[in-house]
């Protein structure tokens, strides 16, 4: 029996769903990471939102044993049949890869937070706290943070500060001479998270200055220096430098 041809509309319908099908494919298959030119220096970029990603913090594995880098946590993180799009050290650490500062893991408090006085990048206050809410995230300086009491799912604390409330650290200088790889985190409104990593040595200034004017981030926080590390396939990158304390991942979240 000879099956009668589609009435035109009823082709168009079908070809209107195919394409917006497609465009929904498309739109969340596109890629995170990118890289970034601000003047004469390079950035890999790295953006959430956090309603179509999920951010998690590990330190050690199932073992005890702190997973020590990027690529190792994303090696382990694959075996498990998980699929991390993108990873990065997440703040500064002992020499036994434990957190200087605070540190919650799945909603638990794994390390609390340091508010003393010392040497190096963690102490040049403020520093502050990067954490996330469910689908929400924010920075805060850690007086702020610990006066908030908010009860995040992860939380971790480097420091310091890049960018305060649209202004940047009192404490940087346009003139310094100091020059690391640097990688960080800054939130561009509430569900969004914005992480960058230096592809050459950078000041504090000019890494403060990207989160600001160029990534739209009016509270950012350094994370590490020249141990800084990315995983990014989209980016071919899976730097295993060694060791790496709490470290940052992402990975898609499921459909309903």
């Amino acid at each position: 029996m000879k099956v009668r041809s589609r009435s035109r509309s009823a082709r168009l319908a079908v070809w209107t769903t195919m394409f917006l099908c497609l465009v929904g494919v498309s739109a969340h298959a596109a890629e995170p990471c990118r890289t970034l030119s601000a003047g004469d220096l390079s950035y890999s970029v790295c953006e959430f939102d956090l309603r179509a990603y999920a951010l998690k913090l590990f330190w050690k594995s199932p073992s005890g044993e702190p997973y020590g880098g990027v690529a190792a946590l994303a090696e382990a993180l694959t075996r498990a049949h998980q699929s991390p799009v993108f990873a990065m050290n997440a703040g500064m650490y002992q020499a036994d890869d434990s957190p200087v500062g605070l540190y919650i893991e799945d909603g638990r408090v794994l390390h609390g937070a340091n508010v003393a006085d010392g040497p190096g990048n963690f102490h040049l206050k403020p520093n502050g706290v990067f954490f996330v809410r469910g689908t929400e995230a924010g920075i805060l300086e850690t007086t702020a943070y610990r006066r908030s009491h908010v009860k995040p799912d992860l939380a971790t604390q480097s420091g310091p500060m890049l960018v305060i409330g649209g202004r940047l650290h009192p404490k940087f200088t346009p003139t310094s001479d100091s020059r690391k790889i640097r990688n960080g985190v800054g939130v561009s409104g509430r569900h969004v998270v914005v992480f960058a990593i230096s592809s050459q040595p950078v000041t504090f200034t000019q890494f403060a200055e990207l989160f600001r004017d160029a990534l739209d981030c009016p509270n950012a926080l350094f994370l590490d220096g020249s141990i800084s590390s990315l995983y990014a396939p989209s980016l071919q990158r899976a730097d295993s430098l060694w060791p790496a304390g709490p470290i940052v991942a992402a990975l898609p979240r499921r459909r309903p």
